[in-house]
């Protein structure tokens, strides 16, 4: 039955989502503290917005911002190539079976919302949503 509920698109499992929640403050301590041996790495200041995993919790795709939002690419680059590293920084800290594959991706979610706040900002939206609001109360 669990593999219907995944198959059908339902959201992730619990466990998904705790495990999820502690790789990125692992991955957020680690950063943040510059304990990876690369001084590149160690010069970008990066936010671990969100950790995705697998149902069976072998991939886990890290969405990260560097500062700012400058450098994606490098530090999308500099990740992945300290990548070993990162795993293992994640079960020294945690007890889980399998050390995860890492998979760095840029997190959208800031851009989506300036988009979604610049949507709000425009006078034509303004109006339709202050008269949705006038019409609602009558």
């Amino acid at each position: 039955m669990a593999k219907n509920r995944h198959s059908e698109g339902a959201g992730p499992s619990q466990r998904q989502l705790r495990v999820g929640e502690l790789i990125r403050r692992v991955l957020s301590t680690v950063l943040s503290r510059a304990e990876v041996h690369d001084p590149e790495l160690n010069a970008m200041s990066i936010t671990v917005g969100e950790v995705r995993t697998s149902p069976d919790l072998k991939i886990a795709t890290v969405y990260v911002m560097p500062l700012g939002g400058a450098r994606r690419e490098d530090a999308i680059k500099a990740l992945s190539r300290n990548r070993g590293e990162l795993r293992r920084a994640i079960m020294r800290d945690m007890s889980l079976k399998y050390a995860p594959d890492l998979r760095f991706l840029i997190d959208e979610t800031f851009d989506r919302m300036d988009e979604t706040r610049a949507l709000f900002d425009r006078d034509d939206v303004r109006r339709d949503i202050e008269g949705d609001g006038a019409e609602g109360g009558e």
